[in-house]
């Protein structure tokens, strides 16, 4: 059988937002604007750039502002499905609850709905294919947060210091990474989960099924509080700018 590789990127639109507030008290983060679109469309362009010809977003907050902002559902041409969470699922909830949009051989890409990145998402794929995994996460040597353990052989071997296994580099997580939907086996429908516990099981009763590349190349944002956004917002419009001149 031809698996179906990377045309689907899962892109979590459903928080709340709340380091945010008061500015995403009228529409999910992902649609806040930055130079004028919506922030998740940087990550669509992002991943269309990889192959992507497929996305499917998941919405809880305030769903309707995504109907408003993609009346035709597809963003450049390339549809959009959106998946409504009444109770707001996680990461691996809402992972899991689109299960049945996906394909039971397919490999997907899944991008943080609030991240402005360019790293080379290339060097993710061909990471996850080199080595048969679950999933391979993209990290990073620098950030604000070096809670991902991995080993000199690219397993990762813990997370949040969880299992005590410190390996021998402490990474950053951006938020983007490959996974098989043979993973979506170890969650259960309907559970409000993040995908790190996920992954965690994954690690104890499987080392090495959950991968890591460093990709410290391209540039990475967390659009996490107020003052992030409107640093990112002038730093956009900036770049435009010269752009257009």
């Amino acid at each position: 059988m031809i698996r179906k590789r990377f045309k689907t990127a899962f892109i979590l639109g459903a928080g709340l937002g709340m380091r945010l507030r008061p500015l995403t008290e009228s529409r999910p983060k992902p649609l806040l604007l930055l130079n004028n679109r919506p922030i998740i469309t940087y990550a669509m362009d992002h991943l269309m750039k990889a192959g992507v010809e497929r996305f499917i977003v998941n919405t809880h907050h305030q769903p309707h502002v995504y109907s408003e902002a993609f009346p035709d559902g597809r963003w450049r041409g390339v549809p959009i499905l959106f998946r409504h969470e009444p109770v707001l699922l996680d990461t691996a909830g809402g992972l899991k609850n689109i299960e049945d949009l996906l394909e039971e051989d397919e490999s997907i890409l899944c991008y943080n709905g609030d991240v402005l990145s360019d790293l080379p998402l290339d060097e993710l794929i061909a990471a996850h294919e080199s080595i048969p995994c679950e999933a391979t996460l993209a990290l990073r040597t620098t950030g604000p947060l070096l809670n991902v353990n991995m080993d000199n052989s690219g397993r990762i071997c813990d997370m949040r210091g969880t299992l005590g296994k410190p390996g021998v580099i402490s990474c950053l997580f951006t938020g983007i990474y490959a996974v098989e939907t043979s993973i979506l086996q170890y969650s259960e429908p309907g559970r409000i989960e993040s995908v790190v516990d996920v992954f965690l099981r994954r690690i104890a009763a499987r080392p090495g099924s959950i991968r890591g590349v460093l990709i410290d190349t391209g540039q990475w944002h967390d659009i996490g509080s107020v003052e992030v956004y409107r640093r990112m917002n002038a730093q956009t419009k900036n770049e435009s700018a010269r752009i257009d001149q």
